[in-house]
Protein backbone atom coordinates (compact mmCIF):
# COMPACT_ATOMS: atom_id res chain seq x y z
CA UNK A 1 0.00 0.00 0.00
CA UNK A 2 1.34 3.54 -0.70
CA UNK A 3 2.15 5.84 2.15
CA UNK A 4 0.11 8.97 1.74
CA UNK A 5 -1.02 11.31 4.01
CA UNK A 6 -4.13 10.30 4.04
CA UNK A 7 -2.98 6.69 4.93
CA UNK A 8 -1.46 7.93 7.82
CA UNK A 9 -3.64 9.84 8.99
CA UNK A 10 -6.20 6.90 9.07
CA UNK A 11 -3.37 4.39 10.90
CA UNK A 12 -4.05 7.09 13.46
CA UNK A 13 -7.54 7.17 13.70
CA UNK A 14 -8.01 3.88 13.65
CA UNK A 15 -5.37 3.73 16.48
CA UNK A 16 -7.37 5.99 18.59
CA UNK A 17 -10.35 4.19 18.01
CA UNK A 18 -8.60 1.02 19.49
CA UNK A 19 -7.55 2.72 22.59
CA UNK A 20 -10.79 4.27 23.21
CA UNK A 21 -13.34 2.07 21.94
CA UNK A 22 -12.29 -1.89 20.81
CA UNK A 23 -13.41 -3.51 24.52
CA UNK A 24 -16.53 -1.59 23.74
CA UNK A 25 -16.81 -3.39 20.25
CA UNK A 26 -15.55 -6.15 21.71
CA UNK A 27 -18.36 -6.81 24.15
CA UNK A 28 -20.82 -6.32 21.61
CA UNK A 29 -19.85 -9.07 19.73
CA UNK A 30 -19.70 -11.54 22.41
CA UNK A 31 -23.43 -10.55 22.44
CA UNK A 32 -24.09 -10.81 18.54
CA UNK A 33 -21.19 -14.21 18.26
CA UNK A 34 -21.44 -15.68 21.71
CA UNK A 35 -17.38 -16.82 21.89
CA UNK A 36 -15.37 -15.06 23.81
CA UNK A 37 -12.47 -16.12 21.56
CA UNK A 38 -13.92 -15.84 18.11
CA UNK A 39 -15.38 -12.71 19.22
CA UNK A 40 -11.76 -11.17 19.85
CA UNK A 41 -10.11 -12.55 16.43
CA UNK A 42 -13.01 -11.44 14.87
CA UNK A 43 -12.42 -7.94 16.73
CA UNK A 44 -8.52 -8.11 15.69
CA UNK A 45 -9.92 -8.86 12.16
CA UNK A 46 -12.20 -5.93 11.42
CA UNK A 47 -9.79 -3.90 12.76
CA UNK A 48 -6.61 -4.70 10.14
CA UNK A 49 -9.57 -4.76 7.34
CA UNK A 50 -10.07 -1.26 8.25
CA UNK A 51 -6.39 -0.20 8.04
CA UNK A 52 -6.33 -2.26 4.43
CA UNK A 53 -9.74 -0.29 3.46
CA UNK A 54 -10.52 2.95 5.23
CA UNK A 55 -7.31 4.96 2.82
CA UNK A 56 -8.73 3.99 0.08
CA UNK A 57 -12.60 4.19 0.48
CA UNK A 58 -12.31 7.17 2.98
CA UNK A 59 -13.44 6.93 7.05
CA UNK A 60 -16.91 5.66 7.68
CA UNK A 61 -19.87 7.76 8.69
CA UNK A 62 -19.66 5.49 11.72
CA UNK A 63 -16.82 3.55 12.46
CA UNK A 64 -17.90 1.60 15.23
CA UNK A 65 -20.86 0.21 13.42
CA UNK A 66 -18.47 -0.81 10.33
CA UNK A 67 -16.19 -2.31 12.81
CA UNK A 68 -19.00 -4.38 14.67
CA UNK A 69 -20.60 -5.40 11.44
CA UNK A 70 -16.83 -6.50 9.58
CA UNK A 71 -15.82 -8.47 13.05
CA UNK A 72 -19.16 -10.19 12.66
CA UNK A 73 -18.94 -11.05 8.94
CA UNK A 74 -15.35 -12.34 9.78
CA UNK A 75 -16.73 -14.27 12.48
CA UNK A 76 -19.44 -15.95 10.48
CA UNK A 77 -16.61 -16.65 7.63
CA UNK A 78 -14.33 -18.30 10.79
CA UNK A 79 -17.32 -21.05 11.64
CA UNK A 80 -18.14 -21.53 7.60
CA UNK A 81 -14.49 -22.55 7.40
CA UNK A 82 -14.42 -24.97 10.48
CA UNK A 83 -17.92 -26.19 9.47
CA UNK A 84 -19.76 -25.24 12.05
CA UNK A 85 -21.80 -22.40 10.86
CA UNK A 86 -25.28 -22.10 12.41
CA UNK A 87 -28.04 -19.96 13.32
CA UNK A 88 -25.71 -17.00 12.49
CA UNK A 89 -26.41 -17.92 9.04
CA UNK A 90 -29.79 -16.47 9.26
CA UNK A 91 -27.98 -12.62 9.87
CA UNK A 92 -26.15 -13.07 6.17
CA UNK A 93 -27.81 -12.19 2.89
CA UNK A 94 -27.74 -13.89 -0.29
CA UNK A 95 -23.85 -11.79 -1.40
CA UNK A 96 -23.06 -12.67 2.54
CA UNK A 97 -22.67 -9.38 3.21
CA UNK A 98 -24.01 -9.30 6.81
CA UNK A 99 -27.01 -7.77 7.67
CA UNK A 100 -26.04 -5.95 11.15
CA UNK A 101 -27.25 -2.16 12.02
CA UNK A 102 -25.51 0.41 10.98
CA UNK A 103 -26.50 2.77 13.81
CA UNK A 104 -24.21 2.59 16.77
CA UNK A 105 -26.59 2.28 19.83
CA UNK A 106 -24.88 3.93 22.29
CA UNK A 107 -27.31 2.55 25.24
CA UNK A 108 -27.63 -1.18 23.62
CA UNK A 109 -23.03 -0.70 23.51
CA UNK A 110 -23.26 0.16 27.15
CA UNK A 111 -25.58 -2.19 28.04
CA UNK A 112 -22.96 -5.06 26.60
CA UNK A 113 -20.14 -3.46 28.38
CA UNK A 114 -22.59 -4.28 32.13
CA UNK A 115 -23.31 -7.65 30.87
CA UNK A 116 -19.63 -8.60 30.03
CA UNK A 117 -18.27 -7.63 33.35
CA UNK A 118 -20.94 -9.07 35.41
CA UNK A 119 -20.07 -12.64 33.13
CA UNK A 120 -16.79 -11.93 33.83
CA UNK A 121 -17.80 -11.53 37.75
CA UNK A 122 -19.93 -14.45 37.95
CA UNK A 123 -19.78 -16.02 41.23
CA UNK A 124 -19.28 -19.45 40.18
CA UNK A 125 -15.85 -18.30 38.93
CA UNK A 126 -12.94 -18.46 41.10
CA UNK A 127 -11.60 -15.28 42.39
CA UNK A 128 -8.44 -15.48 40.71
CA UNK A 129 -10.46 -16.22 37.53
CA UNK A 130 -12.73 -13.27 37.74
CA UNK A 131 -9.43 -10.61 38.27
CA UNK A 132 -8.11 -12.58 35.30
CA UNK A 133 -11.26 -12.52 33.05
CA UNK A 134 -11.93 -8.88 33.92
CA UNK A 135 -8.32 -7.39 33.13
CA UNK A 136 -8.15 -9.59 29.76
CA UNK A 137 -11.72 -8.27 28.44
CA UNK A 138 -12.62 -5.63 29.69
CA UNK A 139 -9.43 -3.99 29.89
CA UNK A 140 -7.89 -5.82 27.21
CA UNK A 141 -4.44 -6.52 28.61
CA UNK A 142 -2.40 -9.20 27.23
CA UNK A 143 -1.93 -12.95 29.55
CA UNK A 144 1.90 -11.33 30.13
CA UNK A 145 0.82 -7.96 31.38
CA UNK A 146 -1.52 -9.58 33.87
CA UNK A 147 1.07 -12.07 34.39
CA UNK A 148 3.82 -9.35 35.02
CA UNK A 149 1.18 -7.32 37.88
CA UNK A 150 -0.01 -9.92 40.02
CA UNK A 151 3.61 -11.87 39.98
CA UNK A 152 1.89 -15.07 38.22
CA UNK A 153 3.38 -16.84 35.27
CA UNK A 154 1.99 -16.06 31.73
CA UNK A 155 0.81 -20.14 31.05
CA UNK A 156 -0.99 -19.82 34.74
CA UNK A 157 -3.35 -16.53 33.42
CA UNK A 158 -3.79 -18.44 30.21
CA UNK A 159 -4.94 -21.39 32.15
CA UNK A 160 -7.09 -19.25 34.37
CA UNK A 161 -8.96 -17.70 30.97
CA UNK A 162 -8.96 -20.53 29.37
CA UNK A 163 -11.16 -22.63 32.39
CA UNK A 164 -13.03 -19.65 33.31
CA UNK A 165 -14.24 -19.52 30.09
CA UNK A 166 -14.55 -23.29 29.56
CA UNK A 167 -16.66 -22.98 32.60
CA UNK A 168 -18.97 -20.12 30.97
CA UNK A 169 -19.28 -21.98 27.82
CA UNK A 170 -20.51 -25.48 29.72
CA UNK A 171 -22.22 -24.28 32.28
CA UNK A 172 -24.17 -21.78 30.01
CA UNK A 173 -23.51 -18.78 32.34
CA UNK A 174 -25.94 -16.37 30.71
CA UNK A 175 -24.62 -13.28 29.04
CA UNK A 176 -26.48 -10.30 31.67
CA UNK A 177 -27.20 -8.49 34.23
CA UNK A 178 -27.74 -10.15 36.79
CA UNK A 179 -31.88 -9.91 38.25
CA UNK A 180 -32.34 -7.81 41.25
CA UNK A 181 -32.79 -9.84 43.82
CA UNK A 182 -28.84 -10.97 42.85
CA UNK A 183 -27.73 -7.87 42.11
CA UNK A 184 -26.22 -6.90 45.75
CA UNK A 185 -24.20 -10.02 46.11
CA UNK A 186 -23.12 -9.73 42.01
CA UNK A 187 -22.30 -6.13 42.66
CA UNK A 188 -20.00 -6.48 45.89
CA UNK A 189 -18.08 -9.11 43.93
CA UNK A 190 -17.46 -7.30 40.57
CA UNK A 191 -16.42 -3.42 43.28
CA UNK A 192 -14.45 -5.92 44.71
CA UNK A 193 -12.30 -7.01 41.84
CA UNK A 194 -12.07 -3.93 40.16
CA UNK A 195 -10.81 -2.39 43.39
CA UNK A 196 -7.82 -5.02 43.35
CA UNK A 197 -7.15 -4.44 39.82
CA UNK A 198 -6.83 -0.65 41.46
CA UNK A 199 -4.82 -1.51 44.03
CA UNK A 200 -1.93 -3.16 42.27
CA UNK A 201 -1.84 -0.02 40.40
CA UNK A 202 -1.95 2.44 43.28
CA UNK A 203 0.62 0.35 44.84
CA UNK A 204 2.39 -2.30 42.99
CA UNK A 205 3.34 -5.67 44.78
CA UNK A 206 6.85 -5.76 42.83
CA UNK A 207 9.17 -4.59 40.19
CA UNK A 208 10.69 -0.95 40.07
CA UNK A 209 8.08 1.33 40.62
CA UNK A 210 5.89 2.15 42.90
CA UNK A 211 2.52 2.29 41.19
CA UNK A 212 1.20 1.03 37.44
CA UNK A 213 -0.68 3.70 35.65
CA UNK A 214 -2.07 1.58 33.43
CA UNK A 215 -3.73 -0.48 36.09
CA UNK A 216 -5.15 2.44 37.67
CA UNK A 217 -6.21 4.34 34.69
CA UNK A 218 -8.11 0.84 34.04
CA UNK A 219 -9.85 0.50 36.83
CA UNK A 220 -11.36 4.21 37.06
CA UNK A 221 -12.30 3.48 33.91
CA UNK A 222 -14.32 0.44 34.62
CA UNK A 223 -15.68 2.40 37.67
CA UNK A 224 -16.61 5.24 36.00
CA UNK A 225 -18.51 2.83 33.52
CA UNK A 226 -20.25 1.12 36.71
CA UNK A 227 -21.67 4.67 37.95
CA UNK A 228 -23.01 5.37 34.96
CA UNK A 229 -24.73 2.16 34.23
CA UNK A 230 -25.60 1.19 37.16
CA UNK A 231 -25.56 3.63 39.97
CA UNK A 232 -25.35 2.36 43.22
CA UNK A 233 -24.06 4.12 45.83
CA UNK A 234 -21.07 1.63 46.49
CA UNK A 235 -20.34 2.04 42.92
CA UNK A 236 -20.31 5.68 43.36
CA UNK A 237 -18.09 5.05 46.75
CA UNK A 238 -15.61 2.75 44.92
CA UNK A 239 -14.88 5.62 42.24
CA UNK A 240 -14.83 8.07 44.59
CA UNK A 241 -12.00 6.14 46.63
CA UNK A 242 -9.85 5.63 43.56
CA UNK A 243 -10.26 9.30 42.19
CA UNK A 244 -9.08 10.52 45.81
CA UNK A 245 -5.84 7.79 46.33
CA UNK A 246 -4.92 8.40 42.38
CA UNK A 247 -5.54 12.05 42.63
CA UNK A 248 -2.29 12.06 44.28
CA UNK A 249 -0.03 9.83 42.35
CA UNK A 250 2.63 12.48 40.85
CA UNK A 251 3.90 13.50 43.98
CA UNK A 252 3.81 9.84 45.65
CA UNK A 253 7.48 9.83 44.32
CA UNK A 254 10.17 11.38 43.56
CA UNK A 255 11.93 12.02 40.36
CA UNK A 256 14.09 8.86 41.11
CA UNK A 257 10.75 6.89 42.12
CA UNK A 258 11.61 6.70 46.04
CA UNK A 259 8.47 6.75 48.03
CA UNK A 260 7.09 10.25 49.47
CA UNK A 261 5.35 9.75 52.45
CA UNK A 262 1.85 11.63 52.49
CA UNK A 263 3.15 14.66 54.78
CA UNK A 264 6.16 15.55 52.72
CA UNK A 265 4.24 15.41 49.31
CA UNK A 266 4.11 18.63 47.26
CA UNK A 267 0.12 18.89 47.13
CA UNK A 268 0.69 20.97 44.26
CA UNK A 269 1.07 18.26 42.57
CA UNK A 270 -2.11 16.58 43.55
CA UNK A 271 -4.59 17.02 41.08
CA UNK A 272 -7.67 19.46 42.46
CA UNK A 273 -10.30 18.46 39.66
CA UNK A 274 -9.96 14.29 40.42
CA UNK A 275 -9.97 15.27 44.50
CA UNK A 276 -12.84 17.89 43.77
CA UNK A 277 -15.08 15.13 41.79
CA UNK A 278 -14.08 11.92 44.43
CA UNK A 279 -15.35 14.24 47.22
CA UNK A 280 -18.81 14.91 45.70
CA UNK A 281 -19.14 11.51 45.02
CA UNK A 282 -17.99 10.11 48.61
CA UNK A 283 -20.72 12.73 50.16
CA UNK A 284 -23.73 11.51 48.25
CA UNK A 285 -22.74 8.08 48.37
CA UNK A 286 -22.58 8.51 52.35
CA UNK A 287 -25.98 11.12 52.15
CA UNK A 288 -27.76 8.24 50.54
CA UNK A 289 -27.70 6.11 53.43
CA UNK A 290 -27.04 2.96 51.79
CA UNK A 291 -22.81 3.62 51.20
CA UNK A 292 -20.80 0.68 52.41
CA UNK A 293 -17.41 0.57 53.12
CA UNK A 294 -16.20 2.20 49.79
CA UNK A 295 -17.78 5.19 50.50
CA UNK A 296 -16.39 5.46 54.07
CA UNK A 297 -12.81 4.93 52.64
CA UNK A 298 -13.59 7.76 50.45
CA UNK A 299 -14.61 9.69 52.95
CA UNK A 300 -11.63 9.26 54.96
CA UNK A 301 -9.32 9.94 51.85
CA UNK A 302 -11.45 13.33 51.19
CA UNK A 303 -10.58 14.26 54.66
CA UNK A 304 -6.61 13.85 53.56
CA UNK A 305 -7.00 15.33 50.01
CA UNK A 306 -8.84 18.68 51.15
CA UNK A 307 -6.48 19.14 53.84
CA UNK A 308 -4.43 22.21 52.43
CA UNK A 309 -1.24 21.13 54.32
CA UNK A 310 -0.45 17.94 56.42
CA UNK A 311 -0.83 20.34 60.12
CA UNK A 312 -4.46 21.05 58.92
CA UNK A 313 -5.05 17.51 58.55
CA UNK A 314 -8.03 16.50 60.81
CA UNK A 315 -7.39 13.36 62.46
CA UNK A 316 -10.13 13.28 64.92
CA UNK A 317 -12.56 13.24 62.07
CA UNK A 318 -10.24 9.92 60.34
CA UNK A 319 -10.33 8.19 63.31
CA UNK A 320 -14.45 8.39 64.17
CA UNK A 321 -14.78 7.49 60.25
CA UNK A 322 -12.15 4.63 61.40
CA UNK A 323 -14.32 3.37 63.99
CA UNK A 324 -17.46 3.30 61.49
CA UNK A 325 -15.64 1.82 58.98
CA UNK A 326 -14.16 -0.98 62.20
CA UNK A 327 -17.77 -1.59 63.05
CA UNK A 328 -19.26 -2.59 59.38
CA UNK A 329 -16.37 -4.15 58.04
CA UNK A 330 -13.73 -5.34 61.01
CA UNK A 331 -10.80 -6.05 59.95
CA UNK A 332 -6.59 -5.91 61.04
CA UNK A 333 -5.93 -3.91 58.32
CA UNK A 334 -8.98 -1.44 59.21
CA UNK A 335 -7.24 -1.73 62.38
CA UNK A 336 -3.95 -0.88 61.20
CA UNK A 337 -4.54 1.95 59.32
CA UNK A 338 -6.99 3.28 62.19
CA UNK A 339 -3.75 2.96 64.71
CA UNK A 340 -1.82 5.13 62.29
CA UNK A 341 -4.25 8.10 62.87
CA UNK A 342 -4.19 7.55 66.36
CA UNK A 343 -0.97 8.17 66.30
CA UNK A 344 -1.28 11.12 64.50
CA UNK A 345 -3.78 12.24 67.05
CA UNK A 346 -2.56 11.23 70.14
CA UNK A 347 0.86 10.28 69.62
CA UNK A 348 3.39 7.34 68.95
CA UNK A 349 2.66 5.39 71.78
CA UNK A 350 -1.01 4.86 71.63
CA UNK A 351 -0.26 3.80 68.19
CA UNK A 352 2.36 1.43 69.17
CA UNK A 353 0.06 -0.14 71.52
CA UNK A 354 -2.55 -0.81 69.11
CA UNK A 355 -0.16 -2.27 66.50
CA UNK A 356 1.57 -4.62 69.20
CA UNK A 357 -2.45 -5.44 70.22
CA UNK A 358 -2.76 -6.66 66.45
CA UNK A 359 0.03 -8.70 66.12
CA UNK A 360 -0.06 -10.53 69.28
CA UNK A 361 -3.23 -11.83 68.12
CA UNK A 362 -0.96 -13.52 65.49
CA UNK A 363 -3.04 -11.34 62.77
CA UNK A 364 -0.97 -9.07 60.08
CA UNK A 365 2.29 -10.86 61.14
CA UNK A 366 3.57 -11.67 57.50
CA UNK A 367 2.04 -7.86 55.96
CA UNK A 368 5.08 -5.34 55.60
CA UNK A 369 2.81 -2.39 56.43
CA UNK A 370 1.92 -3.41 59.75
CA UNK A 371 5.93 -3.87 60.84
CA UNK A 372 7.32 -0.50 59.17
CA UNK A 373 4.00 1.38 60.82
CA UNK A 374 5.55 -0.37 64.56
CA UNK A 375 9.44 0.83 63.07
CA UNK A 376 8.04 4.17 62.50
CA UNK A 377 6.06 4.09 65.98
CA UNK A 378 9.43 3.37 67.83
CA UNK A 379 11.90 5.14 65.82
CA UNK A 380 9.58 8.05 66.52
CA UNK A 381 9.37 7.12 70.48
CA UNK A 382 13.25 6.78 70.20
CA UNK A 383 13.06 2.83 71.01
CA UNK A 384 16.23 2.18 68.39
CA UNK A 385 16.75 -1.47 68.82
CA UNK A 386 12.82 -1.73 68.54
CA UNK A 387 12.60 -0.48 65.39
CA UNK A 388 15.57 -1.38 63.67
CA UNK A 389 14.14 -4.96 64.27
CA UNK A 390 10.71 -3.76 62.73
CA UNK A 391 12.17 -2.44 59.96
CA UNK A 392 14.36 -5.89 59.00
CA UNK A 393 11.14 -7.54 59.64
CA UNK A 394 9.59 -5.16 56.77
CA UNK A 395 12.15 -5.57 54.46
CA UNK A 396 11.77 -9.33 54.56
CA UNK A 397 8.23 -9.15 53.45
CA UNK A 398 8.15 -6.64 50.57
CA UNK A 399 9.41 -7.29 46.90
CA UNK A 400 8.39 -3.41 45.63
CA UNK A 401 11.71 -2.18 44.98
CA UNK A 402 10.47 1.58 46.11
CA UNK A 403 9.31 0.31 49.04
CA UNK A 404 12.30 -1.21 49.80
CA UNK A 405 14.78 1.84 49.37
CA UNK A 406 12.57 3.72 51.54
CA UNK A 407 12.88 0.99 54.39
CA UNK A 408 16.66 0.18 54.00
CA UNK A 409 16.89 4.53 54.18
CA UNK A 410 15.22 4.07 57.61
CA UNK A 411 17.01 1.27 58.83
CA UNK A 412 20.50 2.40 58.13
CA UNK A 413 19.83 6.05 59.36
CA UNK A 414 18.81 3.95 62.82
CA UNK A 415 22.29 1.83 62.26
CA UNK A 416 24.19 4.92 61.55
CA UNK A 417 22.65 6.79 64.84
CA UNK A 418 22.98 3.27 67.12
CA UNK A 419 26.88 3.36 65.72
CA UNK A 420 27.55 6.94 66.38
CA UNK A 421 25.76 7.08 70.09
CA UNK A 422 26.04 3.82 71.10
CA UNK A 423 22.36 3.91 72.52
CA UNK A 424 19.54 2.34 71.54
CA UNK A 425 17.70 5.78 72.20
CA UNK A 426 17.27 8.56 70.31
CA UNK A 427 15.08 11.39 70.50
CA UNK A 428 11.61 10.73 69.47
CA UNK A 429 11.07 12.35 66.15
CA UNK A 430 6.97 12.90 65.14
CA UNK A 431 6.43 11.70 61.57
CA UNK A 432 3.41 9.55 59.68
CA UNK A 433 3.69 6.11 57.93
CA UNK A 434 1.01 7.18 55.49
CA UNK A 435 1.78 7.35 51.76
Amino acid sequence: MRTTATTIDVRDRVDAIYRTDSRRVFATLVRLIGDFDLAEEALHDAFRVALEKWPGDGMPANPRAWLVSAARFKAIDQIRRRSRFDALEEGTGRDGAVEVPVEWDDDAVADDQLRLIFTCCHPALSFDARVAMTLREMCGLTTEEIAHAFLTGASTIAQRIVRAKAKIRDTRIPYRVPPRAELPERLEAVLRVVYLVFNEGYSASSGASLTRADLSAEAIRLGRLLVQLLPEPEAAGLLALMLLHDSRRAARTSPDGDVVLLEDQDRSLWDRAQIAEGAALAKRALASGRGGTYALQAAIAAVHAEAPEPGATDWGQIVGLYDVLANVEPSPVVELNRAVAVAMRDGPAAGLALVDAILARGELGDYHLAHAARADFCRRLGETAAARDAYRRALDLTGQESQRRFLKRRLDEIEKRQKNFGSDVDPPVRRSTNR
